[in-house]
């Protein structure tokens, strides 16, 4: 089955997550079909802190692809937080 999870990088206590298509079998770091966006919880201000590509997610759900809950929560966040108006 695939799944849209998070493949983390970045250096020690520096984590940085990339959002990828994988089959479930393989290893959370390893190899992956295809990147759909990254997060990056320790982004410094002014940095983009998390972007997906919304059609690509769009096509790997379609295709029968399951989120992971911690990857549905981010999209959740960010989707709220992008379709709010400025103030």
């Amino acid at each position: 089955m695939v799944v849209i999870r998070l493949a983390r990088g970045g250096a020690k206590n520096r984590p940085f997550f990339n959002i990828v298509a994988t089959d479930s079998r393989n290893a959370r770091d390893g190899r992956f079909i295809e990147r759909v966006g990254f997060y990056n919880p320790v982004a410094a201000e002014g940095e983009q802190k998390f972007r997906i590509a919304s059609d690509r997610l769009t096509h790997w759900t379609s295709v029968g692809a399951q989120m992971s809950p911690t990857v549905a929560r981010l999209v959740k966040q960010h989707a709220v937080r992008d379709a709010a108006p400025a103030a």
